[in-house]
């Protein structure tokens, strides 16, 4: 096997200690894995925890938090593995699933990154995949009135990708929960643009790709589990820097509305 970078940016995920730990027991013994955690300043009670596992992967304690490009830029700076996975600190992958991405990159030689199926902890789809960006269908899903979504439901469908079949196809965009790249090609488009604090990074990394002609790939045949957490959903400040990033993405983009 060749080499794998996993890189994890983390700030206070209380999450990533299990993500740790499924990596240390499951992943590393299959080999020629190496793990970059950089921490985005959290509390010092939180890096007393990720001490524990520094004899097993590469920690980096970073002085104020940078956000989610920055940290994952970092990390690639480090790396010299042929493959590198931008890694959430809120995911549990088995090895065989690991083996079925790794396996499809190595027959694949012109596939620049693949993004896994993504499932909740009970087992049901994620449904991450996006085949067009525009400002109504972000909005909509932050609408907390059912009814409302209940009258757009059919186009939440498409937005939301739910129609994609069990085949390996090329895609548009992926989510940035779990991204398989070719090192090689990360570094060609100079990793994450880090004007994007948090969210909506992942959007302008794929397009970047295909803008150089590359191709992304969907493997629903290799699943991880994302605990998803939905902050912006939740917290006023998350929702804020959202918006910062989504008015960021379609000043550089276009802007589209509907």
């Amino acid at each position: 096997m060749k080499t794998i970078a996993i890189s994890i940016v983390t700030y206070n995920s209380q999450d990533v200690f299990e993500t740790l730990d499924n990596i240390v027991e499951v992943l590393i013994p299959q080999g020629n894995i190496e793990v970059y955690l950089f921490d985005n300043h959290s509390s010092e009670e939180y890096r007393v925890k990720l001490k524990a596992y520094q004899s097993l992967i590469k920690i980096h304690f970073y002085h104020e938090n940078m956000g989610f490009g920055y940290g994952h830029n970092y990390n690639l700076s480090l790396s010299q593995e042929d493959y590198f996975i931008v890694y959430n600190p809120d995911i549990l992958i088995s090895a065989t699933n690991l083996v079925v991405m790794y396996e499809f990159m190595e027959q694949n030689l012109e596939i620049a990154m693949s993004v896994p199926k993504v499932l909740n902890v009970d087992g049901s789809t994620q449904h991450l995949i996006r085949r067009k960006l525009d400002v109504f269908d972000y909005l909509l899903r932050f609408i907390p009135i059912d009814g409302v979504r209940k009258l757009f439901d059919k186009r939440l469908a498409t937005y939301e990708c739910r129609d994609l079949t069990e085949d390996r196809q090329p895609i548009l965009f992926g989510s940035g929960c779990f991204m398989f790249f070719r090192t090689s090609k990360l570094r060609k488009i100079k990793g994450f643009d880090e004007q994007f604090f948090m969210y909506f990074e992942d959007n302008d990394i794929c397009q970047r790709l295909r803008a150089e002609n590359e191709t992304i790939y969907y493997l629903p045949d290799a699943q991880v589990t994302h605990f998803y957490a939905k902050g912006a959903h939740k917290s006023k400040r998350l929702f804020k820097i959202f918006l910062k990033s989504m008015i960021q993405y379609f000043n550089k983009w276009g802007w589209t509305f509907f």
